[in-house]
């Protein structure tokens, strides 16, 4: 079938050539999981850095997140470690799962994850918790490794050498002995960690794009993030057309990718604030930290993004994604215009027999649609006869080319 994007996207270069310098990751044979074949035992510390190829324009985004000595929130309390970890393994279906730790900071779920008989790998973006978490690594045998990595910052899409903690995945997950499995398959990986408080919107919309393209840690299969975010962001991921102030594209994609699960909110003021430095700062001393706690609000909100099995179908792939990105943003963009009028500034089809297809009103307003309302219009213009089906705009062929 032939849609108007031919050349979109390119993929994201999973090999990449040897450079000047070494990543730090501490410890040797890291590749020590179960199964893993003895010519993928070499330690990361054996690694160089990458260099990441040229994208297009649309593979360079804004709105990728800049490294900055932010402060960042961590897990302190050994209660609230034991709560998680005990909230985890009950959603889990294999006991021996692996674990990816996203700035575990001081150990305290770590080492939660470790008495429970987890492996875990810990992905550490500031060098100051790194000798403690080593010390932690060489007295468990074997179940925890250590690796200086920034998770949210993994795979970026601009161009240039990438030095630590920025890492591509798949150097990292192949020296690690994890291997990629069919999308139909369980989630092979469970990662866990906490969303960087001024950068959540941005790492959400980074996630979707490597998600529906099935790039960066998504080429693995259905990878399962279990996140603390904001309850705000939180609100805005599940929202529906009955909450008209929070629903977006955002809400839309989340929900038509993944299986959306709460699994427990805890108050802001439990978790621990740590500066670069790897001192915990005290909030009634540091106005700047004052402002982040009235960003973020009073909760903070356990989600598990589960991707679901049957989000990639005929009609909508991990190539022709980005249109069906383009389609929720511009409908958003006109919140207040009717399906009809939509139908008629996106797609060149007869709108009459897409909304029969369909079974919706064309005097609907476009946000009265659920999520798989969506995602259903958009695989009916996919499908249609026509051999145009896209009306692209100025803003849509930059996005494309």
């Amino acid at each position: 079938m032939s849609v108007p994007v031919a050349g979109l996207p390119a993929r994201l270069a999973l090999s990449a050539s040897a450079g000047a310098g070494r990543f730090c990751v501490l410890g040797s044979g890291v590749a020590r999981w179960r199964g893993v074949r003895a010519g993928h035992r070499r330690g990361l510390s054996d690694l160089h850095l990458q260099l990441v190829p040229s994208q297009g324009f649309r593979d360079s985004p804004s709105w990728l997140p800049k490294y900055r000595s932010e402060p960042k929130s961590y897990v302190t309390s050994p209660k609230l470690a034991t709560t998680l970890v005990q909230i985890l393994k009950k959603e889990g279906k294999n006991p021996d799962q692996l674990f990816l730790e996203c700035n575990p900071g001081p150990g305290i779920l770590t080492q939660a994850l470790l008495e429970s008989k987890a492996k875990v790998i810990a992905l550490e973006s500031n060098r100051t918790f790194l000798p403690h978490l080593e010390s932690l690594r060489k007295k468990v045998n074997g179940k925890l490794e250590v690796v200086y990595c920034d998770f949210f910052k993994m795979d970026p899409r601009n161009f240039g050498i990438v030095k630590p903690p920025i890492m591509i995945s798949e150097t990292l997950f192949r020296h690690l002995g994890i291997e990629a499995v069919p999308w139909s398959e369980d989630t092979p990986l469970r990662v866990v960690g906490i969303f960087p408080a001024k950068n959540e919107k941005k790492i959400l919309w980074k996630l979707l794009y490597d998600l529906y393209s099935s790039t960066s840690v998504y080429s693995y299969g259905r990878v399962e993030l279990n996140m603390f975010i904001t309850e705000r962001e939180y609100e805005k991921l599940v929202a529906s057309p009955q909450n008209p102030h929070l629903y977006q594209a955002l809400s839309v994609l989340w929900q038509v990718a993944c299986k959306i699960k709460l699994l427990h909110v805890e108050p802001w003021s439990s978790f621990g604030v740590y500066g670069q430095s790897g001192r915990q700062e005290k909030l009634k001393n540091k106005k700047p930290l004052e402002q982040i706690n009235k960003q973020v609000g009073q909760n903070m909100c356990l989600i598990q993004l589960t991707p679901l099995p049957n989000l990639f179908t005929e009609n909508l792939t991990s190539v022709n994604y980005d249109v069906f990105f383009h389609m929720l943003k511009q409908c958003f963009m006109k919140r207040n215009f009717k399906l009809m009028d939509h139908l008629q500034l996106l797609s060149p089809v007869n709108a009459t027999a897409i909304l029969k297809q369909i079974e919706k009103n064309g005097d609907m307003k476009i946000t009265d649609l659920y999520p798989q309302d969506f995602k259903q219009l958009f695989e009916t213009i996919e499908c249609s006869k026509e051999s145009c089906r896209w009306l692209f705009d100025d803003c849509m062929e930059e996005m494309i080319m």
